[in-house]
């Protein structure tokens, strides 16, 4: 494993993750130059990038993750009460088999052969469900009430509320940092992310996969996609299965060591960004590594559901995405015309299946689809 000197170009050879410690930033931010430029570059070539944050509780992460567990080994009827179909799904449970990713099968067509997902052109539908619980303040007033619906409480679960903060407000500074520390990076004042963040529909949205049903070798957890977020952010799961794909089209598998948090670009940054960070793409599958995982935790009578320990971050959602500073130009502004964060979403929701129609009444959507 590397540490925070290897240079990205390095690490994509040796097939490993760049770890990021924020001790220094967060000990002096005046300080960190190096670590901040090293974290915009990470995001710019690779996407991707692997942090130790020494304010996370690893044991909050077991935490979450021995609750959600139990919450999708119970029966289908009893969690179909957490379904909030009217709100896109924006709150509650996800079932299987509604969200359908994107058709890439162009840009798939052109990877080399060893780099494709093993996801099928045109993609299925996903099999794993979801459960979408907000983290942050909620705005007063927003265009799109859809994106700040009331949380879901299951039944039979007390600590649900106080897990699900703990785990997702630790995430959520993560995030925020990088977020300053990228904005440093690329040269730009350092609340330049943060500031249009506040009061973000940001969701922990924690996945369950069944791995007892479908657990077979070359499985489609979930298709090859981008996230519709600006940065989403995963905690460590006890089943592998995550692969990313970098700028240049390079499968690779995911690894997140103990008490490290893995942070991935979403389609909004990319329009922040102009493209100088592009969305991260990747999938979920089955691998020989999960396989071997199922049968260790099939032995030790562990669960056999995978759940990510995953938060989606977002840009506040009547705020317009468009390139900023030195990112704008007639290039950039042409290939991401502006359009609200909200409207963006409720698109997006939209061409995967959770939201029938866009519902939207926003002079912004216009050609930006």
């Amino acid at each position: 494993m590397t540490n925070v000197q290897t240079k990205p170009d390095e690490i994509l050879n040796q097939m490993e993750y760049p770890i990021v410690d924020l001790s220094l930033y967060l000990n002096d931010p005046d300080k960190s130059s190096k670590d901040c430029q090293l974290v915009a570059d990470l995001l710019h070539k690779y996407g991707f990038l692997c942090v130790k944050d020494p304010r996370v509780d690893d044991g909050l992460n077991d935490r979450f993750i021995d609750m959600l567990e139990k919450y999708y080994e119970q029966s289908d009827e009893l969690k179909a009460k957490d379904i909030r179909k009217e709100v896109f799904y924006q709150v509650g449970l996800t079932p299987g088999f509604v969200e359908q990713a994107r058709d890439r099968c162009d840009m798939i067509a052109k990877f080399n052969e060893t780099e494709k997902p093993l996801t099928i052109c045109p993609p299925d539908f996903d099999n794993k469900s979801r459960f979408f619980w907000r983290i942050g303040e909620r705005p007063s007033n927003s265009e799109f009430p859809e994106l700040h619906a009331d949380p879901v409480i299951p039944e039979n679960f007390p600590e649900w509320k106080a897990t699900m903060d703990n785990w997702g407000t630790l995430m959520l500074a993560t995030v925020n940092t990088i977020a300053e520390m990228c904005a440093r990076g690329f040269h730009m004042p350092y609340d330049t992310f943060t500031s249009l963040m506040k009061y973000g529909s940001n969701l922990l949205a924690p996945t369950g996969s069944n791995l007892g049903q479908f657990g077979q070798k070359g499985t489609i957890l979930a298709g090859f996609h981008s996230d519709i977020s600006f940065l989403t952010i995963h905690g460590r799961a006890r089943f592998p299965g995550l692969f990313v794909w970098t700028r240049e089209g390079k499968r690779l598998p995911v690894k997140v060591p103990h008490g490290c948090l893995l942070l991935q670009a979403g389609q909004q940054f990319e329009r922040l960004t102009g493209g100088q960070v592009l969305a991260g793409f990747h999938e979920v599958v089955v691998s020989e590594q999960t396989v071997r995982a199922i049968e260790e935790a099939s032995k030790a009578g562990r669960s056999l559901w995978r759940v990510s320990s995953t938060m989606f971050t977002h840009i506040a959602t009547d705020h317009i995405l468009q390139p900023l500073g030195s990112f704008a130009n007639p290039e950039t502004i042409k290939k991401y015309p502006p359009i609200k964060a909200g409207a963006q979403v409720i698109a997006e929701l939209a061409a995967v299946k959770m939201a029938k129609t866009l519902q939207v009444d926003n002079e912004l959507l216009v050609n930006a689809y």
